[in-house]
């Protein structure tokens, strides 16, 4: 009876929602959740259809509300240190009770998923028992929680369980029993992260945003940027809608309008407004010449852009901006001045605090932006991406790694870049977690400083972009960075080593693309490997299509609700290419040559582009570059390579160590087993090696410089 009076209360107190239906067919039955609060032991026992036993640790049942709540359900008290322990469970289970397993062991405290224990998951693997994976969301917010946020919590924040598909852990017989337990606790850790991802709920930018403000609280500050005046959520939504009005009337619904902006909290507004009213910015990349924007323009139908006069003025591109054709340049000093006394009072008297309320209806599927490939190796083309696209990729993001409210990004990437954007952006607001936009990551001494004076704990950058800072840091700047994720282009060793040695921080490298919005794998604390570019990450699906010539590996196709809805070309205006590849309709080609572990693991050869067949074998550009860095390690180095009548190819360095010669290439390729077809005949020395905005290599640049060496 007062089991039944509980449900009840519960379920009204909660808004208790339930996703997908419990079914339990096997006899030994184990049901797994992640721990939010002290609140989940009772919502699990009230809600699941069955009476299981609840493992619970001795000292957290020593606790007077839990024993309370234990009261109402069977358990068992364990003591985790206690070898004995496993073999209790293990016995129960046999019994053909079901049981309920927190494996985190203790209640989150960032919000997300902890430590796995592997005892709890390999008596799962011991017992062959079927696995009822549940998620909980929103009990983090309650005042039961462990996680720490600047609004005073809730005593009864709405809760969702989401019951997922029934699974077993399969593990190889082979090895050790201490190696069976570690790949238990990988199993159950990929299993749970899975589920995290699986649980989201599809939802718009805009939409998103708001749910973030509504659950982290709307006064709790949230974004800054060179400013220095912190914004909170709801300054932030004045800001877009009241951006999204001024601009309805020169644009049109479902219209691309390209936004030429820096890395700064307007920027942010203006995309959250223009989604909003249901229109889709389209980020041009202010970096690229003339040509490069006008056939973006193009390729997106674009006819109208946003931009600011003094960042045209600052940044020097009056002149990109009149070599445009066909193209309508709207300021948005000039256009301040039309907003009426009705739309100030539509906007501080409704429109801020009743935002579901003005939003025009859009769907997940919408795009949401369009984004425009770095053209580091041809012609930019545009990348449409959804709402879903977006913020399936951060929930990806978000079930492996554990950004907290505690933490503070500082994101200097441009947010034209996918990676500046998804990561270094949207990530943090809608995860409640605080944001420092910077305008330009090549100011080398001043993002260090920033890092310190705002106590930073989560730094986004390129290779190259992370070695400068590391050179010009004191080795006290980046005290509190827990997180340091490099992206875009390949991790050097080199500066690996150089943050490891001067800092004591180990640098999280990431792999990705503009066309999966953008994270395909990175490496995660839980999940770490040096020279890799970590797991794929939950969601995503994968596979490697064999490229003759190449023994090991192949080219990756990546397929999931993160990747492009298609292509914009200039040569085809504004017809969408839908992904499709090799492996299928659906599926996007990386065009990286990658290798996979049996952990998992993505470790990349090289781009197919970035081969050069020399004498009918293929020879990886990338390869040739860690060759020269490895007899120079202190300059910077890449490689192109020109026809050769004789060889088909021929490869051609460019460095700025003048004082390399070949012949220190072939010493230090014969000590470093690389081919003799592998060194350059040709070394070409310049003073700077051309990168583009984005912080990669101009490869198109080098290209035409190799031609002519």
């Amino acid at each position: 009876m007062i089991k039944a009076i509980l449900y009840v209360i519960v379920r009204l107190l909660f808004r208790l929602k339930v996703v997908g239906k419990f079914q339990r067919e096997e006899s030994r039955t184990v049901i797994i959740a992640n721990h939010q609060s002290f609140l989940d032991g009772l919502i699990l026992g009230l809600m699941l259809p069955i009476d299981p036993v609840f493992i619970i640790n001795t000292e957290i049942a020593r606790r007077p509300l839990i024993r309370a709540f234990l009261s109402l359900s069977d358990y068992l008290t364990v003591d985790p240190s206690n070898p004995m322990a496993i073999k209790q469970i293990i016995r129960l289970i046999e019994s053909g009770r079901p049981v309920v397993i927190f494996p985190e062991g203790r209640i989150t405290t960032t919000g997300s998923l902890m430590k796995i224990y592997e005892g709890s998951a390999f008596v799962t693997v011991k017992t062959a028992a079927m696995i009822h994976p549940i998620i909980i969301e929103g009990a983090t917010f309650s005042a039961l929680s462990r996680m720490h946020v600047e609004h005073p919590k809730r005593w009864f924040p709405q809760i969702t369980l989401t019951y997922c598909a029934p699974t077993r852990l399969n593990i190889s017989e082979g090895g050790s029993a201490h190696e069976r337990r570690a790949k238990s606790g990988e199993a159950m850790r990929t299993l749970l992260q899975r589920c995290i991802y699986e649980s989201r709920t599809p939802n718009t930018l805009f939409g998103a945003f708001s749910d973030a403000a509504a659950d982290y609280g709307w006064n709790r500050r949230i974004i800054e940027d060179t400013k220095q005046i912190e914004y909170t959520y709801r300054q932030v939504l004045t800001m877009a809608l009241g951006l999204g009005k001024l601009l309805a009337p020169h644009t049109a619904q479902k219209e691309a309008i390209g936004v030429l902006m820096p890395t700064a909290v307007p920027t942010l507004g203006l995309i959250l407004g223009l989604n909003a009213f249901n229109r889709i910015p389209a980020m041009l990349n202010f970096t690229a010449g003339s040509d490069g924007l006008q056939s973006a323009c193009t390729a997106a139908q674009i006819k109208t852009i946003i931009t600011s006069r003094a960042f045209v003025e600052q940044g020097k591109l009056e002149s990109k901006l009149e070599g445009l054709s066909g193209i309508s340049v709207l300021y948005l000093e000039d256009l301040r001045p039309t907003i009426s006394l009705a739309d100030k009072l539509w906007l501080m008297g409704f429109a801020r605090w009743f935002p579901n309320l003005i939003k025009l209806p859009s769907q997940p599927k919408d795009p949401a932006v369009i984004l425009f490939t770095s053209g580091s190796e041809g012609k930019p083309k545009g990348v449409v991406l959804s709402n879903d696209a977006i913020l399936a990729n951060i929930a990806q993001i978000r079930s492996i790694v554990d950004f907290s409210t505690d933490d503070k990004v500082l994101n200097a990437l441009p947010i034209f870049h996918s990676f500046g954007l998804t990561a270094g952006t949207l990530l943090p607001i809608i995860g409640g977690i605080p944001l420092f936009l910077y305008p330009s990551p090549l100011h080398y001494r001043v993002i260090p400083e920033i890092a310190y004076d705002r106590s930073c704990t989560v730094l986004f950058g390129t290779s190259t972009f992370l070695s400068n800072y590391a050179k010009h840091a004191h080795p006290y700047d980046f005290y509190r960075l827990r997180y340091v994720v490099a992206g875009a282009e390949k991790l050097s060793e080199s500066v690996r080593d150089l943050w490891f040695e001067k800092f004591g921080i180990r640098i999280f490298e990431g792999y990705g693309a503009t066309e999966t919005a953008p994270v395909i794998a990175v490496n995660t604390p839980m999940a770490y490997r040096s020279g890799t570019v970590g797991q794929i990450l939950p969601g995503i699906e994968a596979k490697l299509i064999p490229v003759p010539g190449i023994d090991a590996g192949g080219i990756l196709h990546v397929k999931g609700a993160n990747v492009m809805s298609g292509y914009l070309r200039a040569e085809r205006p504004g017809f969408l290419e839908k992904p499709s590849s090799d492996a299928g309709e659906g599926w996007y080609d990386t065009g990286d040559i990658v290798i996979i572990d049996e952990e998992g693991f993505v470790r990349i050869k090289g781009r197919v582009k970035r081969f050069a067949k020399i004498a009918g074998e293929m020879i990886s550009l990338e390869s040739v570059e860690k060759l020269a860095l490895s007899a120079s390690p202190h300059h910077v180095h890449a490689t192109s390579s020109q026809s050769d009548e004789s060889r088909g190819e021929a490869l051609v360095l460019f460095t700025t160590d003048r004082e390399l010669k070949r012949d220190t290439l072939q010493h230090a390729a014969r000590a470093g087993g690389y081919p003799e077809i592998a060194v350059p005949k040709k070394i070409v020395y310049v003073d700077a090696i051309p990168i583009l905005g984005t912080g990669k290599t101009d490869y198109v640049i080098l290209k035409s410089m190799a031609a002519e060496a």
